[in-house]
């Protein structure tokens, strides 16, 4: 049976994969359905092995409005991804993402420049995605070998009037002064989906680890995060358990929500 989450809700299912339903509007995030134990391809000969299962497969869900796809990586967008998605669901992503996913018949896949957004609209309700700056490693790496990155975040209004929820999606990504801007454009944030687990390759840290998740939290002040892609693949390196007290130490303001596979939590206000 597809899934049917409540109505304004985040679910996890694995790794940065997330299913969100906005009033009218059903989004996935970073779909990865590999089973544990299975390998993924992560790029220039480097593999990993998944050591979780995921709460769901592309068989499971609910009729989609939008995949948004920080980028192009084996653990973000997988080969069971690739052969069960629908081919016309728009996937918004990189420049360097939708190029690709349109040789492989995706032929909604939309790319999105940093600043860009893309409007879906259901009656008076729209959800607006805006594509925002994201650097997988922060180093020349992101220029020689590694695909662009981008985070977005996803603004939902029932009405015209309505004041938006709003939700940020890291994306891969390290603090960077690029990111100032986001919180300059965006001052109020209602979630922040934080991609943590502290990834490295050759010594090299791809993903935020437990001090870097919480520097992103001190920059952009969200009222709630939700961390993902913490504890799926070999190549995690930081247990989020670091995460919680580093967040704790700090006194941030930020509310930190742990989900394990499967669960969600409600994205209205007070509950």
């Amino acid at each position: 049976m597809p899934l049917e989450p409540a109505p304004d809700t985040l679910t996890v299912l694995g790794t940065a994969t997330t299913l969100l339903r906005l009033g009218p509007f059903t989004v996935l995030t970073d779909p990865n359905f590999l089973h544990r134990g299975q390998w993924v391809h992560i790029g220039h000969g480097l593999v990993t092995w998944r050591r979780t299962e995921p709460a769901a497969q592309p068989s499971d869900l609910p009729r989609l409005d939008a995949v948004v796809l920080s980028h192009l990586h084996g653990d973000h967008f997988d080969t069971t991804a690739r052969r069960h998605l629908p081919r016309d669901v728009p996937i918004l992503t990189t420049h360097h993402a939708a190029r690709r996913l349109g040789r492989h018949g995706f032929t909604a896949a939309t790319p999105l420049r940093v600043w860009e957004s893309e409007v879906l609209r259901s009656g008076e309700a729209t959800l607006t995605v805006t594509a925002v700056p994201a650097r997988h490693s922060g180093t020349v790496l992101d220029h020689l070998v590694l695909p662009p990155v981008q985070g977005s975040v996803l603004e939902y209004r029932p009405t015209p009037a309505s004041e938006p929820l709003r939700i940020y999606l890291s994306g891969d990504t390290v603090p960077h002064a690029a990111l100032r801007p986001v919180a300059e454009r965006f001052p109020v944030l209602d979630l922040a989906v934080v991609h943590l687990g502290g990834a490295r390759v050759l010594g090299l840290r791809l993903s935020m680890d437990d001090r870097l998740g919480a520097d992103l939290l001190e920059l952009l002040e969200p009222a709630e995060a939700v961390p993902v892609h913490h504890d799926d693949y070999g190549l995690f390196t930081s247990p989020v358990s670091n995460f919680l007290v580093e967040v704790e130490e700090r006194r941030l303001h930020t509310q930190v929500r742990l989900l394990r596979r499967g669960q969600s939590v409600s994205l209205r206000a007070g509950q």
